[in-house]
């Protein structure tokens, strides 16, 4: 019999009239099921929320870095467990888990110390004649409940990266996850009901979406922190009235290989930065511009190690490319090549589907017009784009509605600090691939790609007012 896994209501397990099953994206098989909120529970925890908001605001930071230090404990505790669990519901592979555990473990450390720099400023106030002996002492202060929603993705650690900001910056958060691996969220909350807090500080709601929507427009959660599609993050944003709100949606992802550059790493980075977790990740290479002069030698090795790569059951050590989430998703892909080889692409490499699996897949003679470059495919699937001049390569990747991350490798500075002033990115990885992330980074994209920066630091700026307190000691 599988597991039942309650809803986690303002520090407390509830069970619930609705369920759904979870199940393997790898072989289909059921792996628990889930409690769903209904609109009573999420009553009950938006005034909970509210009730704690006082107490939360108020507490000492030492005892919200103690609180955030034992979740970071537990965490630590239970890593095994917890990649076991993100490797079954999203169909990760194992070791690409236990390293989503370990940036977990940082993101909430990292929230420990953050928690002990919550200070301010002071600020001169005598500018201007007739304001002698004036100063001003700068605050943040927390804003109050927060809603939370989280993509499949990164089960646990793009849950943390909403959790974790708002303990430290003393504000309650309803968090819902992903309807498709919800289960790591719910075990996070196993950890987190041990902590300390105060009863309505977090509550985990694995819920349906339109009830999500309903939160996005409650005006009692002062922020929105959305991580997912473009379209469903604009469109809550459309409808979240006065509450601040902070996305992280989608991207395609561009890298730019210059003559330069260190060939076997751009390539050896590219296979990783292209295919791990089939994919599935907005900023996961999608777009390669590579300079003319060395297509050939970058392609040999690139196809290469494109071919090593192992596909299969994400239990299996060596895997490197899973399922993908869902038949949906591999069908959908499947689909998009299928309609760029019609419009003129090759398939140099891979390009087919056995059921959720999607084979590693090099496209060329791509186009922008196709929509395997111009929108988010979120799969495993890169296309090549050669190149003639550096100019046109930042412009060919800047030709994107999305703005995300993006990836250069060269060694010569001033074509990096060109391309750091003309890429329209919210991050430029030097000899790296876009999908380079280290979890206290300020992290998030522009124009289709998000508004709002993420890593702790970053996020509880989001989380927080300035107050400014003026004083006249004449």
């Amino acid at each position: 019999m599988i597991k039942e896994y309650q809803i986690f209501l303002a520090g407390s397990w509830k069970p619930c009239e609705k369920a759904i099953e979870i199940t393997n994206p790898y072989n289909g098989e059921a792996i628990g099921s889930v409690h769903q909120a209904d609109d009573a529970e999420i009553e009950h925890a938006i005034r909970a929320a509210q009730q704690a908001f006082p107490e939360l605001r108020r507490m000492p930071l030492y005892r919200r870095a103690e609180a955030l230090q034992k979740i970071t404990d537990g965490i630590r505790e239970r890593r095994e467990e917890l990649a076991r669990m993100i490797c079954l519901e999203a169909g990760k592979p194992i070791t690409d888990a236990r390293g989503e555990v370990g940036r977990a473990i940082l993101n909430f450390q990292t929230a420990v110390e953050e928690t002990k720099r919550l200070g301010g400023e002071v600020i001169p106030m005598d500018l201007a004649a007739g304001s002698e002996s004036r100063f001003g002492i700068i605050r943040r202060f927390p804003i109050g409940p927060i809603l939370g929603i989280s993509p499949f993705n990164f089960p646990l650690n793009l849950v943390g990266h909403k959790i974790a900001p708002a303990i430290a910056s003393g504000n309650p958060i309803i968090l819902k996850p992903a309807p498709k691996t919800p289960i790591t969220a719910l075990m996070l909350g196993e950890i987190i009901a041990s902590s300390g807090l105060p009863a309505g500080a977090v509550s985990i709601l694995p819920c349906a979406n339109d009830l999500a929507e309903k939160m996005a427009m409650d005006e009692r959660f002062k922020l929105l922190s959305f991580t997912g599609s473009a379209k469903v993050g604009w469109y809550l944003k459309s409808k979240a009235g006065k509450k601040k709100v902070l996305l992280e949606l989608g991207g395609n992802a561009g890298v730019i290989i210059h003559r330069d550059a260190d060939l076997e790493l751009a390539a050896h980075r590219c296979a990783v930065g292209g295919f791990s977790y089939a994919g599935q990740s907005c900023i996961s290479v999608q777009r390669m511009f590579v300079h003319e002069p060395v297509i050939k030698p970058f392609m040999d090795r690139f196809l290469n190690l494109v071919r090593g790569l192992k596909t299969g059951d994400p239990m299996d050590e060596g895997t490197n490319v899973g399922p993908m989430i869902n038949s949906d998703a591999a069908e959908r892909t499947e689909q998009w090549v299928e309609e760029a080889v019609r419009q003129g692409a090759k398939v140099l490499i891979g390009g087919k589907r056995r059921g959720r699996m999607f084979e590693p897949t090099v496209l060329t003679d791509v186009t922008p017009a196709m929509k395997v470059c111009s929108e988010e495919v979120f799969a495993p699937l890169v296309g090549v784009i050669p190149y003639h001049d550096f100019d046109e390569a930042l412009s060919s990747l800047n030709d994107s509605p999305y703005g995300l991350q993006a990836g250069l490798f060269t060694n010569d500075l001033k074509k990096i600090f060109h391309a750091y002033e003309e890429l329209e990115v919210g991050g430029l990885m030097v000899n790296e691939v876009s999908s380079y992330r280290i979890d206290p980074m300020p992290y998030g994209g522009v124009k289709n790609s998000g508004l709002g920066r993420e890593g702790v630091r970053y996020a509880i700026e989001e989380m927080t007012e300035l107050k400014l307190l003026g004083l006249n000691l004449q």
